[in-house]
């Protein structure tokens, strides 16, 4: 069975050989460079931030971070799935708001199990 902090060491594994591995992509002197480095740059500070993301909700004893989705666009947090409680979604946008790079975050987070609005 794994435990929250052994998924978490994976993700946080995963997410950092991608990071690193990502500037070996653009060949030297190439004149599409810049553009590449930008458009693989901006990818990689996103999956960054979403693995930053569901790492502290996963860390954290009060969000359900199993059940919470995390999606990042140019810095721009989205989280999704169902909770218990109101108080657990407001603490999962608060520590979404408060990881480095995240320019803003779209929550939502509904309540209940069901689906139901």
């Amino acid at each position: 069975m794994m435990t929250r902090k052994s998924v978490l060491a994976s993700l946080v594994a995963v997410c950092t050989a991608g990071y690193f591995g990502a500037e070996f992509m653009a060949v030297p002197d190439d004149p599409l460079e810049p553009i590449l480095a930008e458009t693989v740059g901006g990818y990689m500070s996103d999956t960054a931030i979403t693995a930053k993301v569901k790492s502290a909700l996963l860390a954290d004893q009060t969000a359900s971070g199993f059940a919470i989705q995390v999606e990042t666009k140019d810095g721009v947090v989205q989280l999704s799935g169902f909770v218990d409680s109101a108080a657990e979604k407001e603490r999962a946008g608060q520590i979404a708001s408060g990881i480095e790079g995240v320019k803003d975050v779209k929550n939502d987070i509904r309540l209940g199990a069901t689906g139901t609005p």
